[in-house]
């Protein structure tokens, strides 16, 4: 498999550290509202980043933290005169919600930031003592000028980087560029114990002293939004390397952005649009598919339209899988030949080669529809294929659905009343009484179902 590495800019063999083994770390979200569909994207593109190496035999271990305390928790505390520990459970229990109705994967580990003061102090005191470090009236800020490799993720000049650095009222930093690891507790603010006194951690050390703790100081990837890459990853390269004396991510993989019609959304431009407000009036499985029906590096566009295509794409796969169960029940059993098998096992290594070319999911559901498309002729001819055949074409079918995490909603058992009223309507048929089959037809479409006559006999499916 190749990756493009952010870090190096170029599209390279991943080779893990520990043969057969993949340790990723990836940036979750900061726990004060709903999730929006851009947290939607990394969310789903690096759950089937996992899916693959673990489908290619790897054993991954997943990482994905909660930043749950925070500015933004505690500014919506305050509003609502409750704790920030209050928003934040509240809001992990949210983001569950959602990413269970993306059908996301649990990480194998989500650490929360209150959960992890120990680890975090136990970094910020080693790079103190390094002389990577200062603290000032408990404040402890990290020094970047002691860093020879800051900037060299975003590919920015440090000179670049420090035209753009300020100092707030309330800092006193020795350099402009120098960020803050440790901040000193303000009045009513949630705060732990340290070495510096009372505070909290800033943003970018909660992860490197995460990712150290849970899987190693050198790590296989590490994932996050492009919109990360500075300062955030920056500062973690620059505090990890300088804590543990090693490399900290040997690849570097980043989303690209989401536009809502085609403007960066926002909720100064009124729209801004949570996962929970979208999956409400489309569902969630389309919203899985609009993530990865282009590739994870480009930009992708969300609006009505697009959103509803992904649902009509959703059917026709959901329509491929009910004929190949319907046509099982019927195949005979016969001849599966030679060449029939190496076409299917063609479109698999199709869809590996997408996987394999920097987790290209948008060639991936190209080869997948293709092999629907094969699949459709197998099962809606004037002959079926044989039972074997079309068993190895949903054997493959279901791999890459699994790998791509989709076609999870489980089929809705028929009611007893429609298959009863189905069974009418055939006698009807058999009797020539087509006024009432077509009476009984009816009354089974009002009830939300379609009687389907195919040459393999009656199909009932749900409309």
């Amino acid at each position: 498999m190749k990756i493009y590495n952010t870090l190096t800019r170029e599209l390279e063999e991943f080779k893990p550290i520990e043969p057969g083994k993949a340790k990723i770390y990836a940036c979750g979200p900061t726990v004060y509202n709903y999730i929006h569909i851009g947290n939607a994207r990394p969310i789903c593109v690096f759950d089937v980043l996992r899916r693959y190496l673990e489908y290619r035999g790897y054993e991954v271990t997943f990482v994905q933290n909660y930043t749950d305390v925070d500015d933004k928790i505690i500014k919506k505390a305050n509003e609502e005169g409750v704790s920030a520990s209050e928003i934040s459970e509240r809001f992990i229990a949210e983001c569950k919600k959602d990413a269970q109705g993306l059908n996301v994967r649990e990480a194998t580990v989500h650490p929360q930031v209150t959960q992890s003061m120990e680890m975090i102090i136990a970094l910020v005191r080693e790079l103190v003592e390094k002389g990577h470090a200062y603290e000032s009236n408990g404040d402890v800020y990290f020094k970047v000028d002691t860093f020879d490799g800051y900037g060299k993720l975003s590919h920015m000049p440090l000179e670049d980087l420090q035209a753009g650095a300020r100092i707030d009222a309330h800092e006193q930093k020795q350099n402009p560029m120098d960020f803050a690891l440790w901040k000193a507790a303000k009045p009513g603010d949630p705060y732990w114990e340290s070495p510096w006194g009372k505070g909290r951690p800033g943003w970018h050390i909660e992860c490197s002293a995460m990712a150290k703790n849970y899987l190693a100081d050198t790590i296989d990837i590490h994932c996050g939004g492009q919109d990360l890459i500075f300062p955030h990853h920056e500062n973690e390269i620059a505090q990890s390397e300088c804590g543990n004396g090693a490399p900290f991510a040997r690849y570097w993989m980043h989303n690209g952005y989401i536009n809502v019609d085609n403007r960066k959304m926002s909720k100064s431009l009124g729209n801004f649009f949570t996962v929970r407000e979208v999956a409400e009036k489309f569902g969630y499985e389309p919203i899985r598919f609009l993530m990865l029906q282009a590739h994870y590096r480009s930009q992708i566009n969300y609006n009505a339209e697009i959103i509803e295509q992904c649902q009509a794409a959703l059917e026709r796969l959901y329509n491929c899988k009910e004929g190949m169960e319907f046509a099982l029940e019927k195949a005979a059993d016969g001849e599966f030949p030679e060449e029939q098998k190496a076409a299917l096992l063609a479109r698999k290594e199709q869809f590996i080669e997408a996987m394999d070319d920097d987790l290209n999911t948008a060639d991936a559901i190209s080869a997948l529809f293709e092999l629907a498309r094969e699949i459709n002729t197998m099962t809606s001819g004037s002959v079926l294929a044989p039972k074997g055949q079309i068993a190895f074409a949903k054997g493959i079918f279901d791999e890459m659905c699994g790998v791509l995490g989709l076609l999870y909603q489980k089929k809705d058992e028929i009611p007893q009343e429609v298959l009863t009223l189905v069974e009418e309507r055939a006698a009807a048929r058999k009797a020539k009484d087509f006024a009432k089959a077509d009476a009984l037809r009816d009354r089974i479409t009002a009830m939300g179902y379609l009687v389907e006559e195919t040459r393999q006999g009656t199909r009932v499916v749900k409309k």
